[in-house]
């Protein structure tokens, strides 16, 4: 799951990126709307919840969420502002925000709250997600193998669990390496060239280990296939 946020308040939004990081969210984090807005247009369809301080330097949060709606766009959005006025929440929702939360705030209720929203999301396809053998459970954010009627929970770290989740969501398709940068890392992140290889081999690893060593197929010069088993 990716989360855009726009937050211009340095030390709050690196706090919210590194407790959502934590919980194995991808983050984006922009402080200035104009610039979130720019690569909103291009890559709207990456986000699953996007989080907006109202006023920020450039295009404001309200307004990022007016040009959503206007576009047709039904990314959800949770407001993150000091603006507490009644009538302040009111022009926010009518403008096409989702929720509204008011500063300061606890980090477990935000989490709580983009939980919420993201049941709401395009993208959201219920607590789990199976394919073949395998099933993503996102309450736990873990990978669990059907074995003689039973459920074993497979032991990933943040990066192989959203790699192994991110196949799942497109069986049988070639994903390139350039694919996998590009969703699977934070726009800031400057991963190393032969980064996917690596991860790729990592999450084979703890395949094999329950014997589907054969689930990622390498596609010569193109990229890489999930094969359910």
């Amino acid at each position: 799951m990716r989360i855009l946020i726009v937050e211009d308040e340095t030390d709050l939004g690196k706090a919210v990126e590194r407790v959502l990081q934590q919980e194995s969210y991808l983050v984006d984090l922009f402080e200035n709307g104009t610039q979130a807005w720019e690569h909103l247009e291009n890559k709207l369809n990456r986000y699953t919840v996007a989080i907006f301080d109202w006023l920020i330097p450039g295009i404001s949060g309200l307004e990022l969420v007016k040009r959503l709606r206007s576009n047709n766009h039904t990314l959800p959005v949770l407001m993150l502002t000091a603006k507490d006025a009644m009538s302040d929440r009111v022009m926010g929702l009518d403008a096409g925000a989702d929720d509204y939360l008011i500063k300061p705030f606890g980090m477990g209720e935000l989490l709580a709250r983009i939980r919420a929203l993201q049941r709401r999301s395009p993208q959201f396809k219920a607590h789990n997600l199976r394919v073949g053998n395998l099933t993503v459970d996102y309450r736990t954010n873990s990978i669990l193998v059907a074995r003689d009627g039973k459920q074993k929970q497979i032991s990933l770290t943040a990066k192989e669990f959203q790699f192994l989740e991110y196949f799942m969501r497109h069986p049988e398709q070639i994903i390139s390496s350039d694919c996998l940068l590009t969703q699977l890392w934070e726009l800031e992140a400057e991963p190393i060239s032969n980064v996917v290889a690596a991860q790729v081999r990592l999450v084979r690893k703890k395949l094999a280990s329950i014997g589907y060593e054969k689930s990622i197929e390498t596609v010569h010069g193109i990229g890489y296939r999930f094969n359910p088993q």
